[in-house]
């Protein structure tokens, strides 16, 4: 699979999220994601407002759903959202239904392991279930808390390659990685590369001079796509 850069826009008015979804465009990258932040401020509307701007660009729709997973999934898919993501700690029944819904109705669906017992087997139980990605994430929270007491906090890193070999289908790592931990997860065999945004540009060092958004995310996206094809046992169900 060629390597990918989704931008996830985890802001809470819809203007800056255009805003930076505009300059994101420009930079490159190649998905838009609709951040759980800007999915609550916004709902349906911020799908929308993304679909229309760039009517040729997949938009994720990150709804963490947990019950109610065809209706939740179809109101975003209807929206314009070509993936929509399911919590592997749902019940089955809810991870099959918004499977069932983007079948029905043309999008993709991302399972994210988050808080899964054993992230390993939950990542193979997501793909059993019909999810077309596997989201390896470490939530904020957790790893927040941990670090603010001393204690030690996981990165999505740390068992990254055992999630890819797991399964057959495209895998990204999602939580508190720095940008050039991000962009390197291709190197893990994990083909599909999450930013974050607002980015915290003077906390890292890969950075253009002056905190320049745009030039940030071009070197990114330079990077990301130079790996050029990431194998997968098996692309993303057509």
């Amino acid at each position: 699979m060629q390597t990918t850069v989704q931008l996830s826009l985890d802001l809470i008015t819809l203007p800056e999220a255009l805003e930076t979804a505009e300059v994101a465009i420009r930079a490159g990258v190649d998905w838009l994601e609709a951040g759980t932040p800007l999915i609550l401020a916004e709902g349906t509307r911020g799908v929308r407002e993304l679909r229309s701007r760039y009517p040729n660009i997949p938009i994720v729709a990150d709804l963490k759903v947990m019950d109610g997973g065809y209706l939740e999934a179809e109101l975003m898919i209807k929206a314009g959202a070509t993936l929509v993501v399911v919590m592997g700690q749902a019940h089955e029944e809810t991870i099959e239904s918004v499977v069932n819904a983007g079948r029905d109705l043309g999008a993709k669906v991302m399972g994210d392991n988050m808080a899964m017992p054993d992230p390993i087997a939950g990542a193979k139980r997501l793909e059993e279930l019909g999810c077309d990605y596997i989201i390896h994430h470490i939530g904020y929270d957790m790893r927040t808390l941990r670090r603010a007491r001393g204690q030690h906090a996981p990165t999505p890193l740390d068992r990254l390659r055992e999630v890819v070999d797991a399964v057959s289908v495209p895998v990204q790592a999602v939580g508190g990685l720095t940008l050039e931990q991000a962009t390197d997860t291709p190197k893990y065999g994990a083909p599909l590369v999450v930013i974050g945004a607002p980015l915290t540009i003077d906390a890292y060092a890969f950075r253009t001079a002056g905190g320049d958004l745009q030039g940030t995310l071009k070197l990114i996206c330079e990077k990301v796509h130079a790996y050029g094809d990431v194998t997968v046992k098996q692309e993303a169900r057509a």
